[in-house]
């Protein structure tokens, strides 16, 4: 089956937050795009939705889900996955994506993005899953590396090799958060710069960075949370630039959900990751 595959900048854009409305209509060529989490526009009216409605006409905009629990050896939430067809049909946004992760249960939702094991039967959950998702809103998705803070003894195979499979069975494309990158790789000790080489770069529609929480585990290693409410960290910033230089630019997305500064410092993030994407448009 053929999805709508709509494609959205290659310049830097920036987490839409309703408190940065006014600086963003005052100066709209700073950012190239803006994404939205699609579960803060559910609902049948309200500002938010007139705001939505208002900022599609003047930027591309990409549409973030946080919600539908693809990793869950569940079923998918129908209502849940109604109301985003809903938003997607009048949206009509250039990206959609979500996370490798889950966080529903028998007890219900959880409010975390939790990792899956890889396994056979997780594969097999994801991919039914991700179907299920492109069929009902008509469109390609794009799946999300996760940030890990533990490895699952079940796994049985990597997530390189679990995110190739995925590819090749639903047709998703990937969005590749270099930050989570960093995090994991950190966390379990192996090397982020290895992790990206292998990285199916030639299936990634969009990059998110963000910043994270430094802390130290019961045996004092290192232990990174992935919070999104901090600037991106020198080492971020040099694996994504290593990435640009192999794929070329991309859409890329500041990503900053928690303590959220005032705008100057947001945009200046987005000014730094558009001084890569510049210098790698002029190299090529």
């Amino acid at each position: 089956m053929s999805y709508i595959t709509n494609t959205i900048p290659a310049r830097a854009g920036v987490g839409y937050k309703p408190k940065h409305l006014d600086e963003i209509l005052a100066e709209p060529d700073a950012v190239g795009w803006l994404e939205i989490h699609a579960e803060n526009y559910m609902g049948d009216g309200g500002p938010q939705l007139a705001q939505l409605r208002y900022l599609r006409e003047r930027f591309p905009i990409s549409c973030h889900g946080v919600g539908l629990s693809i990793g869950s050896d569940g079923p998918l939430d129908k209502e849940h996955l109604a109301r985003l067809k809903k938003l997607v049909d009048w949206l009509n946004p250039a990206l959609f994506s979500e996370h490798l992760a889950w966080s529903t249960h028998d007890i219900g939702f959880l409010n975390d993005l939790l990792p899956a094991p890889y396994t056979r039967e997780t594969l097999n959950n994801v991919v039914d899953h991700i179907d299920q998702v492109q069929e009902t809103i008509g469109r390609q998705m794009l799946l999300e590396n996760p940030s890990v803070y533990v490895m699952f003894e079940q796994s049985t195979m990597s997530e390189i090799e679990f995110l190739n499979e995925v590819v090749r069975r639903t047709g998703c494309g990937l969005l590749l958060d270099v930050n989570n990158i960093f995090v994991s790789n950190t966390n379990q000790q192996t090397s982020p710069e290895e992790y990206l080489s292998a990285f199916p770069i030639a299936h990634i529609g969009e990059v998110h960075l963000g910043g994270h929480d430094e802390q130290t585990d019961d045996f004092g290693d290192p232990l990174l949370i992935d919070s999104h409410n901090a600037p991106v960290v020198d080492p971020v910033w040099n694996l994504y630039e290593t990435l640009i230089k192999r794929t070329g630019a991309l859409p890329t997305l500041i990503e900053w959900d928690n303590d959220i500064p005032d705008w100057p410092v947001l945009a200046n993030e987005v000014r730094l990751a558009a001084a890569i994407l510049n210098r790698q448009n002029k190299a090529a």
